[in-house]
């Protein structure tokens, strides 16, 4: 069976390849609203098909984008990898997601496959353990955009929010409820992001006076919190506990429950996260919120604007994030 083509669809329109082509590819300034009828009608009757290949050859771009996220499970992942793919459809954009659970390994592998199969650029939650990779897109002038997350020595843009004073304020948030012995868990600090929240964390004491105790801060595997904090909890446990992220939070709700703990009374809570239903958790939990549409949005805006070789200066842009107090923490100590 013969193909359909453009000049079929043309040929039936009654307008030239060039008009037909203006439609297809979204260009309607100058097209008259019956002209884009009598197309719509030609396309249909022809149940035409773009030939999504000799496209791509001819423009030399997919119009497909590939997003590398660390784990999409946590939930501000899926909040930015929405906003991405929202905003790539909006400029008839593809995207395909892949997930590394901050494996290094995969990553690099994840890299290697978008690549060959020729997408225009990448989006990167970086597991920070592929320096010489990133350096090498760097070089190739290849477009991609790190997101959340910044690496050291790579001149690439990056979308960032502002993690050092926002666990910074959280912490002086539960100083003001008169907490002096305030713990922070957090995933092994393999990451940026990381490294920023404990930095945040202890420069909170410092300002306040108190001292930094390493029995208070357990950087270690998911599964490994609930022993890690039973640890922590035998001799002069802490009152009060930042969470640096969602999946952190779940593990401490675990203690807590095992332990008979009443979170806002026996512990208070603050969790570095978009958490779903925070305000309708019992009780309602405090949260370091990130704006994390927009975080995807201007993700995915910096990237296209490097396939479509507009001029773009490498820089880190650095969000703000807001501290929602809720009934996990405001509750004065006493």
């Amino acid at each position: 069976m013969k193909r359909v083509t453009m000049a079929d669809v043309a040929k039936e329109a009654g307008v030239s390849k060039s008009t037909v082509s203006q439609f297809l590819n979204g260009r309607f300034e100058y097209m008259s609203e019956e002209t884009k009828k009598k197309i719509e009608r030609a396309v249909q009757q022809l149940s035409y098909s773009p030939n999504v290949v000799a496209r791509s050859l001819k423009q030399k771009r997919t119009s497909m984008i590939g997003i590398i996220a660390a784990n999409i499970v946590h939930g501000i992942s899926t909040e930015v990898c929405q906003a991405i793919e929202d905003y790539c459809q909006k400029q008839d954009m593809h995207a395909i997601l892949c997930n590394t659970y901050d494996d290094p390994e995969k990553e690099k592998k994840y890299i290697s496959m978008l690549r060959a199969r020729q997408v225009d650029g990448l989006i990167i939650f970086p597991s920070g353990g592929n320096q010489e990779l990133y350096r090498q897109l760097e070089k190739e002038a290849y477009p991609v955009v790190f997101v959340d997350r910044k690496i050291e020595g790579v001149d690439v843009s990056a979308i960032v929010v502002d993690n050092r004073s926002a666990v910074r304020r959280a912490v002086a948030h539960l100083i003001e409820r008169n907490h002096h012995n305030i713990a922070l868990v957090t995933p092994p600090l393999t990451t940026y992001t990381r490294k920023e929240r404990l930095e945040g964390y202890k420069e909170a004491l410092k300002e306040r006076g108190l001292p930094f105790q390493d029995k208070n801060v357990k950087s270690v595997p998911y599964e490994a919190i609930v022993p890690a904090m039973e640890e922590m909890f035998r001799e002069d446990p802490p009152t009060a506990l930042v969470a640096a992220n969602d999946l952190s939070f779940m593990e401490v709700m675990k203690f807590a429950k095992e332990n008979g703990l009443k979170i806002g009374q026996d512990l208070a809570i603050i969790v570095f996260d978009n958490i779903k239903f925070a305000d309708i958790y019992e009780p309602a939990v405090t949260t370091i919120s990130q704006p994390a549409y927009e975080m995807g949005t201007k993700a995915a805006e910096l990237l296209i604007e490097q396939i479509m070789k507009q001029p773009v200066e490498p820089q880190t842009h650095v969000l703000k994030t807001s501290l929602l107090v809720r009934e996990s923490s405001n509750r004065a100590f006493s």
